[in-house]
This record gives structure tokens, sequence and C-alpha cells, in this order.
């Protein structure tokens, strides 16, 4: 129990920094939905967000993945490991974002974005910069120092938002307010038709300042780089690439596929947005999973060499689903209550959220279970599952969102996770076989699925208003919650 105990821990000062830094961040979403009362603008926010996540994988090319490895498999070596990896992604980041600057006017025409270049620009220098902190990052997680990666984080997160309400509630006030300096100075620096705008150059402020602070963590010894060492860090790592450009077509194409997909193209960029927003309402699943990836990953590593590794392995496993099950539950009882944090504007998409939900629930899973192959160095399965994974989202985005919509794209995206997990659960079992308890996992599934449509039944013939779906909906979570406590008890000891 001691390495749960451990990886418990580091879960929870890796949470302070992704569930309440996330979700302060996830505030945004309220205060976006809500000025951009026309979900088109927030579908500019949604699209330009999947371009960024997009090239964000390019950027940094697996590179923190492979300073994980490399540092654990050459331990007298990791100064050098840092410092080569960072030269090589220092020269390709100013390539990168210099040339996508050079060329942002003919990149906007392609994208339709003719009237706004400057979101090209402001794009490549956010991408540029976050990039270069991603290793520094790393590096702090590779030492363990959870509580200096959370303050840093949090403070990106914190300055992102205070611009977000400078720019969209201060402002405004001062721009009408009475003469004096308040007022001038906000006509000054301040224009109203900047619109959204203002959430990218918020984004491109707060990863500037992050930038500067990360300053002494980004120090490198130029005289440590090593070609041959780099030649093979590349090597390991663009099997990794390829596996995070399938993975980030498999979690945001369907965003950019909607806008050239939908039958009804003046409505194209409001199906963006409000497909866009909803998935935010998955936030509860998906700031688990980060920060249980943050944490996992480098004790997943730090595990390999141990014995009762993979019974570990299969522990943590089954943890995670039942955690991933009661975040599903909870949500699907308290949507009446939870889809408040958005604008009225977008509710007709609130459909998506189950959806959505046991689409990243099984994500969540096929992290768990491919971590065999970067265990392993065999990445080219990281590739693998991608690829067949970003075949199954492109094949069924075209052809279920242009009858389906928004919708289309959400039923692909659980189409996709599920058959990725379904595949690498069959390859891990020949190539790292680990007991898994996955008749009773998909029982417990199964069983909350069950249940939310049980509530979705009864609910259906009262006012989502009244206090009754709330009592109803909370029975159904407790009873779910005394049947796990009944069949699960904490094991005493591992051996």
């Amino acid at each position: 129990m001691s390495t749960l105990k451990k990886l418990a821990s580091q879960s929870a000062i890796y949470g302070l920094s992704s569930i309440v830094g996330r979700f302060l961040n996830y505030l945004l979403v309220p205060l976006h939905t809500n000025i951009f009362k026309q979900p088109g603008e927030y579908g500019v926010v949604t699209e330009m967000y999947a371009y960024i996540s997009f090239l964000m994988i390019i950027y940094t090319y697996g590179m923190e993945t492979s300073f994980f490895h490399f540092s654990e498999k050459s331990k007298e070596d990791k100064s050098k490991v840092f410092s080569t990896s960072m030269i090589a992604l220092l020269f390709s980041t100013l390539l990168l974002s210099g040339g996508i600057i050079l060329f942002s006017g003919s990149i906007a025409s392609v994208l339709d974005y003719e009237k706004h270049p400057e979101y090209i620009m402001w794009m490549a220098l956010i991408i540029g910069f976050d990039t270069l902190t991603a290793l520094p990052f790393a590096r702090l997680r590779q030492q363990s120092k959870a509580k200096k990666f959370a303050f840093l984080k949090l403070t990106n997160i914190g300055i992102n938002i205070a611009f977000n309400i400078f720019f969209f509630i201060v402002l405004p006030v001062w721009y009408k307010g009475e003469d004096g300096v308040f007022r001038s100075f906000a006509h000054l620096i301040y224009n109203p038709k900047m619109g959204v705008g203002y959430v990218f150059i918020a984004n491109l402020l707060a990863s500037a300042i992050t930038l500067l602070l990360m300053i002494p963590e980004l120090r490198f010894d130029k005289k440590e780089f090593d070609k041959k060492l780099l030649g093979q860090i590349v090597l390991y790592s663009l099997p990794l690439l390829i596996a995070g450009m399938a993975g980030m077509v498999n979690e945001t194409l369907d965003r950019i596929m909607i806008k050239f997909l939908v039958v009804d193209k003046s409505s194209a960029m409001n199906q963006v947005g409000i497909y866009g927003a909803c998935y935010k309402l998955s936030i509860l699943m998906t700031l688990f999973i980060q920060a249980f990836r943050y944490a996992a990953e480098p004790f997943f590593f730090a595990q390999f060499q141990k014995e009762d590794a993979r019974k570990v392995y299969a522990l943590v496993m089954k943890y995670f689903v039942i955690t991933c099950a009661i975040i599903f539950l909870t949500i699907m009882m308290y949507i009446d209550i939870i889809k408040y944090f958005i604008g009225e504007t977008y509710w007709p998409g609130l459909k998506v959220v189950p959806v959505l939900l046991l689409a990243n629930m099984s994500l969540g899973i096929f992290f768990n279970l491919s971590m065999w192959y970067k265990l392993s160095g065999e990445t080219r399965y990281g590739a693998y599952f991608a690829i067949f994974g970003a075949f199954i989202t492109i094949i069924f985005n075209l052809w279920l969102i242009p009858e389906l919509g928004y919708m289309g794209a959400a039923w692909t995206t659980l189409i996709c996770y599920t058959a990725m997990m379904i595949a690498s659960y069959i390859t891990g079992q020949n190539k790292y076989p680990v007991k898994y308890e996955t008749k009773r996992i998909l029982i417990y599934v199964g069983f909350a699925i069950v249940l939310y449509l049980i509530s979705k039944t009864i609910v259906q013939f009262f006012d989502p208003r009244t206090f009754v779906v709330l009592i109803i909906n909370t029975i159904i979570l407790v009873g779910y919650l005394f049947t796990l406590s009944k069949y699960e008890r904490p094991p005493v000891s591992l051996n």
C-alpha cells in the first residue's frame, strides 16, 4: 500500500494545480458563454484552441515522455538529457513560430479568418511560450517537486483569469464610466470591437509571464548538448509524435470538422460553440484524469522494475475506473444544476454530456492500459492505437456529423475511445499481461449507466426545477455508493 499511498499523495498535490487550477480556469466558460450571447462567437474560441492543441503536439514532439524515459535510463546524465532536449526544443520552436507569424495572412485566409490574421500571430506566440515551459515542467514532475509545479501552474491560470476579468468586466465598465483617469485609460487601451480577441490576448500575456517565472528552471548547459543522444531521443519520440497527432485528431478534430461538415452552414459556428461549451461540463472527469496522469506517468515508470508492479497496475486500474464511474453518475444526477455553469443559449447541447463523459472514461482506461508500451520502449504501439483511433474518428465524423450535427461528433468520440481501449487491452494482454479485474470493472460501469437510464426514465415525469428530481437522483447516487462500499474494501496489503 505504500506505493499506492505515494501515488495518492502525488495525485493530491498535482490535483491542486490540475483540479483547483483547471476549475478556476473553467470559470472562464460561464464568463465567456454569458458575454458571447451568440454561440458562434464562442465557436471561434473553440476552433482556435483546437488548432492550438494540434500544434502543441508538433512543437513538443514527444519530448516530455522521452525526457522521463532517458532520465531513468541514464540517471547519471539527467542534466545532459535535459540540456540536449531543451536546446532542440528552443531551436524548433523559433523555427515554427517564426514561420507561422511570417505567413499568418495566408493561414488566416485558409481558415476563413481573413479579417483577423492577428489571431494566427497570437496563437503562434502562445504555443511558442508554452512549449518552452513544457520540458521544465516535466523536470519538476520527474524530480517530484509537485508543490513548485502546482504553484507555477496555478500562477499561470490565475494570471489568465485576471486578464480575462480585466478585459471583459473591468475595462468595459471603465470605458462607459464617467470622465476621469480610469475612463481615459480604458479609451486608450480598450477596443469594444476586439471581442473574442481578448481571450487570446489574456492567454498570451499569461504564457509570457509564466515563461519569465520559469527562467530559473530553463537553465541548461549548451556544452552538454549531445548529437548522438538527440538522435536516440528523436528516434524514441517520433512514434510518440505520430501517436500524439493521431490522438489529437481523436480529441479535437471534431470541433474543426463540425464547421465544414454540417449541412446548414449558417449554423456551423453556433454548433461549434454549443458543442465546445457543453464539452466543458465533463469538467470533473477530465480534471480527475488530468491530475491522475500527471502523477501516474512517473509513478508507473518508477514501479516497472519491482516484483509486484503488475499487481499495483491492476489495483490502480480498478480504483481509477470506480472513481470515474462515480464522477459520471454524480454529474448526470445533478445535470440540472451543473448546466448553469454555461449560458442558457448553450443548453440545447446538454444531450452530448453523458456520451462525452463515457468517452473520457474510456480514454482514461486506455491511458492506463497503454502504459506497457511506454514502459518497455515499444512506443510504436502508441502510434498504432492512435492511428487506428484517428481512422475511426475521421470516418465516423464524415458519416455522422452531416446526419446528426454535433451529436454525431459526440458519438464518434465515444466509439473511437472505446475501440482504442479494447485494442490496447487485447494487445497489452499479449505483450505485457496484467490480471485486471475486468468482469468487476465492467459491472461497476454498467451499473452506473443503468442507474443513469433509470433516473432519466423516472424524472421525465417531474418538473426538473423541483426538489423531487434532486431527491430521487440523490437516492440513486447514494445507493450506488453504498453498493460499492459493500463489495469494495481497501486492501490491507499488496502481498
